[in-house]
């Protein structure tokens, strides 16, 4: 990872104007908390980090990934952050490529030590109707067995449509479907925030 902590092939992009309507709910200290947080909540559920694997899911899930390997390898010191994440693109599981089919395909990159036998922990930024993650499912069922599949969600904004649940939450945030949650982070946006966009 460069030294600016952007992940390797992540684009740092200038921010994106805020909506004018938009309230800010978490700025950079709750982010950190939150992240420190599920960090310890991941230890403690698995005893320990030597069978972990985090596959962020790109764009934002990769670099809070990132994130949550360095809190662990602080807490836990035998821990190799590096050696912890990878890139999980689910692009081609989705099941909305008939209405959107010019979307790009990105990076799966494995740990070296790849997924069979481990703990692996799906990062994302926003769970929201459970699609993303159904196809992160059925992604990982073509590159290994791993022992559990666990999530990791900075953000969980509820309306899902397929019955899954986080395992790991920084913020429940109870919203309207008219509204958007927007995760704005430093590696990719320039700051760390999240907005609802839409707001009443």
């Amino acid at each position: 990872m460069p030294a600016d902590g952007t992940p390797t092939g992540a684009a740092r992009t200038e921010p994106a104007p805020a909506a004018p309507d938009a309230t800010v709910v978490l700025g950079p200290p709750e982010i950190s908390r939150a992240l420190t947080r599920i960090a310890h909540e991941i230890l403690e559920r698995n005893r320990g980090g030597s069978r972990l694997v985090l596959l962020g899911i790109p764009t934002r899930g990769l670099p809070l990934a990132h994130r949550l390997a360095a809190r662990l390898a602080d807490v836990e010191p035998g821990l190799d952050a590096a050696a912890l994440v990878g890139s999980l693109d689910v692009t081609m599981h989705r099941d909305d490529l008939a209405h959107h089919p010019t979307r790009a395909i990105g990076a799966t990159d494995l740990p070296a030590a790849g997924i069979d036998g481990k703990v692996v922990v799906l990062v994302d930024d926003v769970l929201f109707s459970g699609r993303t993650i159904r196809a992160a499912l059925d992604a990982i069922s073509d590159l290994g067995r791993p022992a559990a599949v666990q999530l990791a969600a900075l953000v969980d904004r509820g309306h899902r449509e397929l019955p899954i649940r986080a395992d790991y939450v920084g913020k429940n945030l109870p919203t309207s479907t008219s509204e958007r949650v927007r995760v704005l982070l430093e590696e990719t946006d320039g700051r760390d925030a999240v907005l609802i966009e839409g707001a009443r």
